[in-house]
């Protein structure tokens, strides 16, 4: 019997039992969190700009310093969750999220950012835990369902922080409205220590890959075309999620409301977009369709968000760059556990490696924009190199070798590694 065989047959009773519904709405609920934090702090930018009078590339950091601090610990959190267990790794990521809930006790730059900084780790945690959890509770075929529910509620989440951040610091002023965004992590952690599992059986996961055979993990050229294509979306998405609302306000003489409201259709569409990007590839093939069509509504929408000054025009931009930028998702995420031999603990290993080079991206083109700001006075410099980027799910698509991914199934002449 193959690893992978092995650790089927053994959690083949957890993947009957109904208490993975709950599990799933642990799960989701997770990532709901995560979602509402991540961009809380863009629309409110100017005000924190203001009111703690720094400039646009130091206020950039609370936006990129926890992408970057999430990036640095995604691969050594793989390991670490390997090793702590699933069930100690989610409370410690709810803990970090919660912490967020004293933004309004943060009476200075350094403060707020640490509370970010901690945050960052939570992001780290969540995602890196996800993976394993989802292969010891859930069939394969659910497991692609979860990767489009997890990445949706992620998507809503970043949606109503973005849509609902100004009114509530109109309403509280922009610290509590951090702090009430926080107050899901507290919630959180609380249902966690009551109702989290994890499977008895986690022994996999530390036992699935040495330390030294990392690299032979993600030596695949489908897991590297993978994690450029995933880096590449991130950075325009995160570039453009961060700088929008502040580039619509100043350029295009719109309201800090309105232009939150437009820059929240990134993820409110994407909630649609990754429920159908779960569902389809059941149905349709060939999962490359999946990264070429994201990556084409990518490439168009990314370039006339900034671009074009119509209003009709910036809409359309934001719903194509919006779905494109999520509906690849869950086929890139079951194709890399594929890729993985559908192992936990290799999975894990993948997934912190896409935490990580997309954290690094995410943080550079944060910063990047930031910095071209106030050089040159102009966002357009900053959002063209990121722009760029967008290109590799499009090239992904193209190129990453055929007939390796099924949805319900081991890859094509793949071995657990």
């Amino acid at each position: 019997m193959t690893e992978a065989g092995g650790i089927e047959a053994q959690t083949d009773p957890l993947h009957r039992s109904r208490y993975r519904l709950v599990i799933a709405g642990l799960i989701l609920a997770a990532h709901l969190a995560v979602g509402l934090n991540v961009f809380a702090v863009s629309p409110i930018l100017l005000l924190i700009i203001d009111d703690l009078s720094i400039n646009s590339t130091t206020a950039s950091l609370l936006v990129a310093l926890p992408l970057l601090v999430a990036a640095l610990f995604g691969l050594p959190g793989g390991l670490i969750t390997m090793r702590l267990g699933l069930k100690r790794t989610f409370a410690a990521a709810w803990v970090a999220i919660g912490l967020l809930a004293l933004s309004p006790l943060a009476t200075n730059f350094a403060s707020l950012l640490t509370l970010r900084l901690i945050y960052g780790l939570g992001i780290a945690m969540v995602l890196t835990a996800t993976g394993p959890l989802l292969m010891q509770w859930f069939r394969p075929k659910e497991i692609l369902i979860m990767n489009g529910l997890t990445t949706a509620v992620l998507s809503l989440g970043i949606a109503l922080a973005l849509a609902t951040a100004v009114p509530l610091a109109e309403a509280l002023e922009w610290e509590s409205a951090l702090g009430v965004f926080g107050t899901a992590g507290i919630l959180g952690t609380l249902a966690w220590v009551w109702l989290g599992r994890a499977p008895p059986r986690e022994g996999n996961l530390s036992a699935a890959v040495p330390v030294r055979g990392i690299f032979l993990v993600l030596r695949s050229r489908g897991i590297l075309l993978l994690l450029a294509a995933d880096a590449g979306v991130l950075i325009q998405y995160t570039a453009l999620s961060a700088w929008l609302p502040t580039f619509y306000y100043e350029v295009r003489e719109m309201s800090l409301a309105r232009a939150g409201y437009i820059t929240g259709l990134l993820p409110l569409v994407g909630v649609f977009a990754v429920l159908a990007g779960a569902l389809l590839p059941l149905r349709f093939g060939p999962p490359r369709v999946f990264l070429i069509v994201p990556g084409i509504m990518v490439v168009l929408g990314g370039l006339g968000a900034f671009s074009l000054d119509n209003t009709p025009a910036i809409y359309v931009s934001m719903i194509l760059v919006g779905i494109g930028s999520w509906l690849y998702v869950p086929t890139l995420l079951s194709w890399s556990m594929q890729l993985a031999g559908m192992v936990p603990g290799n999975v894990a290993i993948v997934w912190g490696s896409f935490i990580t080079v997309s954290g690094i991206g995410m943080f550079i083109s944060t910063v990047v924009v930031g910095i071209l700001r106030d050089a040159s006075g102009a966002f357009t410099i900053g959002f063209l190199i990121c722009s760029v980027a967008g290109w590799s799910l499009l090239l992904a698509g193209i190129f990453i070798p055929g007939g390796v991914y099924h949805s319900q199934g081991q890859p094509e002449g793949q071995a657990p590694l």
